[in-house]
């Protein structure tokens, strides 16, 4: 039986790094932005990077949780495997 919250983990993880990725990726497009009809653009731009940065972190710390909780089924698996057979 696979474990659910590991497959969570890898995927969230991986979301989480591009998710923060592109946010970064955005604040440095716009620090390159010279164009003077752009001004208030800026705006856009880092809202833009706010959102995929937090929203990055926010998935990240769900990756966090499921790594946490696979770690503790695994844990216990193997303590009722060790009990399964001391008792035999």
């Amino acid at each position: 039986m696979t474990n659910r919250h590991r497959q969570k983990y890898i995927l969230q993880l991986l979301v989480g790094m591009g998710l923060i990725s592109g946010g970064i990726l955005v604040i440095i497009y716009t620090s390159f932005l010279e164009s003077q009809d752009r001004q208030g653009e800026w705006y856009i731009w880092a809202g833009a990077a706010m959102a995929l940065i937090n929203s990055g972190l926010y998935i990240l710390g769900n990756a966090f949780v499921h790594k946490v909780k696979s770690d503790l089924i695994r844990k216990q698996k193997q303590k009722d495997q060790a009990k399964k057979y001391e008792f035999e």
